[in-house]
């Protein structure tokens, strides 16, 4: 098929395959069904350029926690990683490598930002509704995506009345100079133990608004030699021993969150190790240790927190806040603490429940209503009602202690069966059965009873129910194996008006 044919069906306003996301989920599939000569696609990217939370988050001492061998694509290894995690510019750097040497700019439309989606039954065809109000037909779509895309703002009262800067890490201001400022940080998450080391040099004075302390453990990061790299590059079996180290590294971890037991306890006695190590003060040394059982929360990795909020210009406050005037925050104690800047380090909105966008499936239904208790999916990717329909890192995706790249690589090799089966059944759709998706997503939640994961600390996890619609309860290994295969029979294939139809059992289960 030559490059005009694949193009065809955008052309002709009908795409076989919509792929909405260019971050690693969008990319990563595309590149997988190039290869697999699946060329019908278009991707829709809502920016100007690839790269998704890679892209958009450019605050000081952005990076991943992931070694970055391990948090990139299996088939397109990068034997110069500069250091043992990624910075983002690094790994921004790699997804446009990454879309540049498989030739997929072509294939992309920038800045147009999906507002809604309808489903038509007689056609088997989505009608996507875009932010500039054009409009696109695909027989197929695919949300890459990503769940940590929308910035969570905390209410707090009178933030809008402060005079001074505001914003989000993911929304960061590179015009902005934080030096001799007087900053608040709200939130020591993710965000937050990565931002605090790298302006408190440059900053006056730096107050850390800290509501739950995270538990934290050394991050051990270091720069990557270049001898070692030129080995990598020479000899690629060793990157990919390094790699699958790292994985089973990874993975080991899992029974510590599983089951809340002596390895649980082994593991918060490391961190309390690692705290009293670092920060000798025991009234600050108080504050930043958790109560929780480790894993309840994200764990963060980190060689340079607790060493900066040992600094004479940092100060942790714990006791709440109350509100925001026009120059300064007020805390739960009746401290009042003026501030030049305030830096939101609160993280995303995670799509626990409800849905990013209108999505409308068969019937009309209303996937934010559907979604409005919990999100559910099956295998995190097929949701029953909305025909044709996949998601990349959906429901009850999202790993605990390993890298998200192993995640989206299984759903990819998932995707393409289902893809495949599409192509091979023209004037059809499928449908996932709902008994499929309830006893799938039973089983879920019946795996989660006892683990740390539901202990009951206040977790982005979790649904305000106390559901857990974010984590993947198990080993990723499992999760890989749970995808290996796809299977027709728990579908219902549909004819569209051009079709009369035919009886289920002519298809045959794909694997």
């Amino acid at each position: 098929m030559t490059k005009n044919d694949s193009m065809a069906p955008h052309k002709s306003g009908l795409d076989e395959v919509a792929i909405i996301g260019a971050g690693f989920g969008g990319l990563g599939l595309a590149i997988r069904m190039q290869q697999q000569g699946l060329n019908d696609f278009v991707i829709y990217e809502r920016a100007g350029d690839v790269g998704g939370v890679w892209r958009d988050n450019v605050y000081p001492g952005a990076a991943c926690d992931v070694p970055s061998h391990l948090y990139s694509f299996s088939f397109e290894p990068k034997p110069d990683w500069g250091r043992t995690f990624g910075p983002q510019q690094e790994i921004f750097h790699y997804l446009r490598h990454c879309a540049d040497k498989y030739k997929l700019r072509d294939k992309i439309k920038f800045n147009a930002a999906l507002s809604d989606m309808v489903f038509c039954e007689a056609s088997g065809v989505w009608t996507l509704t875009f932010a500039d109000g054009s409009r696109r037909r695909a027989r197929a779509v695919v949300m890459a995506i990503g769940a940590l895309n929308i910035p969570q703002y905390p209410a707090i009262t009178g933030v809008d009345n402060f005079t001074g800067k505001v914003m989000h890490t993911a929304e960061w201001d590179k015009t902005y100079s934080l030096v001799g400022k007087r900053v608040a940080v709200i939130g020591t998450g993710a965000s937050a133990i990565q931002v605090i080391p790298s302006i408190q040099p440059k900053v006056q004075s730096l107050k850390v608004f800290q509501r739950t302390p995270p538990w934290v453990m050394p991050k051990f990061d270091k720069p990557l030699s270049l001898s070692r790299q030129r080995l990598y590059r020479r000899w690629p079996i060793l990157q990919k021993t390094v790699r699958r180290l790292q994985y089973l590294l990874a993975e080991s971890v899992v029974p510590a969150f599983m089951w809340d037991s002596f390895l649980t306890r082994f593991g918060e006695a490391m961190g309390r190790r690692y705290l009293r190590k670092v920060v000798a003060n025991p009234v600050l040394r108080e504050k930043l240790t958790p109560h929780y059982a480790m894993g309840c929360k994200r764990v963060l990795l980190s060689d340079e927190y607790y060493p900066a909020l040992t600094q004479d210009n940092v100060s942790v406050c714990v006791d709440g806040i109350e509100k925001i005037d026009e120059r300064a925050v007020y805390t739960l104690d009746g401290e009042r603490h003026e501030v030049d800047a305030i830096i939101f380090a609160t993280g995303f909105k995670v799509p626990v429940s409800g849905a990013p966008i209108p999505i409308r499936g068969a019937g009309g239904r209303l996937l934010d209503k559907d979604w409005a208790v919990g999100s559910e999916a099956y295998k995190g990717m097929a949701v029953s009602g909305y025909p044709n329909m996949l998601y990349v890192m959906g429901p009850n995706t999202g790993p605990g202690n390993t890298s998200v790249i192993f995640y989206i690589e299984s759903q990819i090799n998932y995707i393409l069966k289902y893809l495949k089966t599409l192509r091979n059944n023209r004037n059809k759709y499928l449908d996932l059965k709902p008994m499929v998706q309830r006893e799938f997503n039973a089983d879920i939640q019946q795996r989660f009873i006892g683990t740390t994961w539901t202990s009951g600390c206040n977790s982005w996890y979790l649904t305000k129910d106390g559901k857990n619609t974010t984590l993947w309860p198990s080993f990723s290994w499992q999760y890989r194996l749970t995808t290996r295969h796809f299977s027709a029979v728990e579908y219902e294939f549909l004819a569209t008006s051009n079709e009369a139809p035919t009886s289920e059992s002519t298809i045959a289960a794909t694997s």
